[in-house]
């Protein structure tokens, strides 16, 4: 995140009574742990597909592909 819109959402979370503040806080820490389990969420189906389709990539004519980095 940029230093602006951290000083953004500060002074807009300054300005509220403490409860609202904690309410904003919260919200905040969901998303965050929104964004860790929809992460890991795509790990997982990753790793299921690879596992699930090694069979059909492992052979000689797809050798090429094997230095290639996941994203």
């Amino acid at each position: 995140m940029n230093t602006r819109l951290a000083g953004e959402i500060y002074e807009a979370v300054n300005r509220l009574p403490d409860s609202y503040a904690r309410e904003a806080l919260n919200f905040v820490e969901f998303l965050a742990k929104k964004i860790k389990y929809t992460d890991q969420q795509g790990n997982n189906l990753i790793q299921a597909q690879e596992i699930s389709m090694r069979h059909v990539w492992d052979n000689d004519e797809d050798e090429v592909w094997n230095d290639i980095k996941p994203l």
